[in-house]
């Protein structure tokens, strides 16, 4: 049993993390059914951080970011996720949201692109979906159309991602 499996200590009722050997193989499973659309959890607790492997970014600036700091910090990506990490509303309606039903005992998953415009760790995804985008490195790097074809893409990546679009129409690079 590991250091970090030991210490842990459930932030919510509703899930556990299944603690797997090796770096970023542990995960977040459901303990009940969730049907598509239901609020699952309300992301509290959170701290404003600078830009981390696991920070989440929840503006446009690069300075936007917070640390769960909860059990939710176990969700893995997946390109075709079962929920979405919501927070396009004020900060106290941040929510984690089931995208579609999901059964108890099943693994939760984000797109990790859904609220990343540019991530300090790209990686190799390993979901296996038919959709899989294979090297995940955050929204700037990724089509609007593939985006779009995606569940849930927060405002704020949307807005990223059209000011990316039209400085590239207009022949200006990306900064």
């Amino acid at each position: 049993m590991s250091s970090t499996e030991k210490s842990y200590v459930p932030t919510h009722a509703e899930f556990v993390v299944n603690f797997a050997p090796g770096e970023y193989n542990s995960g977040l499973c459901t303990l009940k059914d969730f049907k598509a659309g239901e609020i699952m959890a309300l992301v509290t607790g959170t701290t404003k951080n600078k830009k981390t492997y696991t920070s989440v970014q929840y503006g446009s600036g690069p300075e936007e970011n917070f640390e769960f700091n909860s059990d939710l910090s176990y969700i893995n990506h997946s390109c075709e996720p079962n929920v979405a990490v919501d927070i396009s509303s004020n900060q106290p309606k941040w929510h984690l949201r089931a995208l579609k039903n999901i059964n108890a005992g099943e693994p939760l998953s984000f797109f990790y692109p859904s609220t990343e415009w540019d991530m300090t760790q790209p990686f190799g995804c390993t979901c296996g979906k038919p959709s899989c985008l294979g090297k995940i490195q955050g929204a700037l790097h990724i089509s609007k159309d593939d985006l779009l074809a995606c569940q849930w893409i927060n405002p704020h990546i949307m807005q990223l991602v059209n000011l990316r679009d039209a400085r590239s129409a207009n022949g200006q690079t990306q900064q």
